[in-house]
């Protein structure tokens, strides 16, 4: 894919519109790689002006400020923030919640000020611009749809209503877990869980999250996080359902249905 990097932007005297922020998931794990690129894919289509950060983007230190590690965490951010800084950006979209809960929300006190956007909220704004155009009757028509609130979306910033405004969108029907919003189930990857084992319990969150999904009878789960992307993806597995049910980003979602 065509994806501009932040270096030749500059080397040329140009600033992007946005840059992206792809993330640890979103460049390295191979399911997450399929979101970034529909992500890139919706951004080429659009033509915004955007560019990556490519190798000098770093963790953004989520995870290890979560397992309790706030030296490195600080080592990491204030790297990042020299980055950013030097490139004077203003506004990053990322495809992750639990980057953009700590750029927008802990990277301000170390003195990275930027306008954070996650891409349901971008997305949203572009289909209210008119800049995405969908299909009528398109891939999803006659499906049903459920979404999952990442909790750092959610209750950590009351981002609920702009993931469900694009997913209205497609030609599906959308219905809701029982908890959901504000009193949704955690994925069971956040507070750095993800690279963890949990602690001995009668479950995994995450098969009782992907069971409370699967009796929605819904054909595909939405997600808006590559965290709870993996762990319901894990638990749809786990219930035998992966023939009959898709986990998918609402960015797939979207450039599968794009008008070209």
């Amino acid at each position: 894919m065509d994806v501009p990097i932040m270096a030749e932007f500059a080397a040329s005297g140009k600033t992007p519109e946005i840059l992206f922020w792809v993330g640890c998931s979103g460049s390295f794990d191979q399911r997450a790689q399929k979101i970034t690129k529909a992500f890139a894919a919706i951004l080429n289509r659009t033509g915004i002006q955007y560019a990556i950060l490519g190798k000098e983007e770093l963790c953004t230190g989520d995870p290890v400020r979560r397992a309790g590690n706030e030296f490195m965490f600080q080592m990491m951010a204030y790297q990042n923030i020299q980055t950013l800084n030097n490139y004077q950006i203003k506004k990053i979209v990322t495809a992750c919640p639990h980057c953009f809960n700590i750029l927008s929300n802990e990277y301000p006190v170390l003195g990275g000020n930027y306008e954070v956007i996650h891409h349901t909220v971008f997305l949203q704004q572009l289909i209210d611009e008119g800049r995405i155009k969908l299909k009528g009757g398109g891939n999803f028509k006659g499906k049903r749809i459920t979404y999952h609130d990442s909790c750092y979306l959610g209750r950590a910033n009351q981002i609920y209503e702009a993931p469900r405004k694009v997913l209205e969108l497609l030609d599906a029907e959308l219905v809701e877990m029982k908890r959901c919003k504000s009193k949704g189930l955690c994925c069971g990857a956040g507070g750095a869980q993800m690279f963890k084992e949990e602690e001995k319990g009668s479950t995994r969150i995450n098969f009782e999250r992907a069971d409370e999904a699967i009796a929605t009878g819904s054909n595909i789960i939405a997600s808006a996080c590559p965290f709870c992307n993996t762990m319901l993806t894990d638990g749809v597995k786990h219930a035998e359902k992966e023939d009959s049910i898709q986990v998918m980003d609402i960015a797939e979602l979207i450039a599968a249905d794009l008008d070209y």
